[in-house]
């Protein structure tokens, strides 16, 4: 369809919500009009929201797809194409589909490399029009690894690599201070006696003194190579947070302390919250909860994280806790679009891609009504 005329719905625009109609003519948004007028042959959305399509940054959906058991590695192709409907479904247009490069391919708790391949084959779907939505790459640069340079050196400019992310999981800080949540966490997953546990602690604290340091300075420097953004790991302190800085880090993935989140926004580093932290109203490691960010106006950016159906609600639930659902909504719209460099969606104005949702909110659920990418009904 080269037009599409959306009417009668609560347009969700930057800074304001109106009553009106959106006109996407060859894939981008030709007009906005006030008013509840139906024009002929236009989608009567009879006073749903219209908003921009949401903007995922970091979801570990797909890696569920393809291990949807432990030990289980389901067919690539397939798991790839159900993650895609699955977001468009929940109102995603625009996803950074999040992988591990950084392995440790030794000992009992090893993980392998899996980014290339699965890069590859994502990428192969998307040029044969087998995807609904528009996929870039989210590379998790692991530095407590073995192989992160190796696997980063695999990645050229014309993968689609947006965000390249230093994560840093030694244990005993960032996500894993208490060590009791890690060893709960790690034990049951891989069937660890406290002896194998020990072992496992000492084993990635060797590693970060080992290869850390220069894992750092490597992945900054691919994330340059391949034209992404940096983004940041659960920063706990104000030093994490001015590591950030000097290296260009310019997005905050899940700070774990408000002294952190205060030292971004002293930065000019917009920090982006899970979903399923703000829903649940704490954090399931135990640091600090989204809403409390939200009340101290620390929070610019919210990503799905393991629960693509949260982006949207939280959005919503934000609207609601401002009292602004131009200002909620767009944190997870606008805010992560401008995040990513990406200028050309996430709002709801004339030259912008028609990636755009219809929304009813039934019993308090969100529920997407319709999903448009490019003017073209996805969902």
């Amino acid at each position: 369809m080269s037009e599409i005329v959306l009417a009668n719905a609560i347009l969700v625009l930057p800074g304001e919500t109106l009553r009106g109609a959106v006109r996407v003519a060859d894939g981008r948004i030709a007009a906005i009009d006030a008013g509840p007028a139906v024009p002929r042959g236009a989608v009567d959305c009879g006073g749903d929201m219209v908003m921009p399509g949401l903007i995922e940054l970091h979801t570990d959906n797909l890696e569920r797809h393809i291990q949807p058991r432990p030990a289980v590695d389901w067919p690539h192709a397939s798991a790839i194409v159900a993650h895609d409907a699955e977001l468009a479904g929940v109102g995603i247009t625009t996803v950074f589909d999040a992988m591990r490069v950084g392995s440790i391919p030794t000992g009992k708790a090893r993980y392998r490399a899996y980014a290339r391949r699965l890069a590859s084959e994502l990428l192969d779907l998307r040029a044969h029009g087998a995807l609904r939505i528009s996929h870039f790459l989210h590379l998790r640069a692991e530095v407590c690894s073995e192989t992160l340079a190796d696997e980063m050196a695999e990645f050229g400019p014309e993968d689609r690599v947006g965000i390249v992310s230093l994560m840093d999981h030694t244990p005993g800080q960032r996500q894993f201070r208490d060590l009791s949540k890690l060893k709960t966490y790690v034990m049951a997953k891989n069937n660890f006696s406290e002896a194998e546990f020990i072992e496992h602690v000492a084993n990635l604290r060797d590693l970060r003194a080992r290869h850390g340091a220069a894992h750092e300075r490597i992945a900054v420097a691919e994330a340059r190579r391949l034209g992404a953004i940096l983004a940041s790991h659960d920063d706990t302190t104000p030093d994490h947070v001015a590591v950030s800085a000097a290296n260009g880090i310019g997005l905050a993935e899940f700070p774990t302390t408000l002294e952190a989140a205060r030292a971004c926004r002293e930065n000019g580093i917009a920090v982006m919250m899970g979903a399923p932290n703000l829903i649940r109203g704490a954090s399931h490691s135990g640091n600090v909860a989204a809403t409390e960010l939200a009340e101290f106006d620390l929070l610019d950016i919210v990503s799905s994280d393991y629960v693509p159906g949260a982006l949207l609600m939280a959005g919503l639930m934000l609207g609601d806790f401002w009292g602004d659902m131009a200002r909620g909504i767009a944190t997870v719209t606008r805010a992560p679009a401008d995040a990513a460099h990406l200028p050309d969606r996430g709002r709801i104005e004339p030259g912008a891609r028609g990636d755009l949702i219809r929304v009813a909110r039934i019993d308090g659920a969100p529920v997407v009504r319709g999903n448009w990418v490019q003017g073209a009904r996805v969902a």
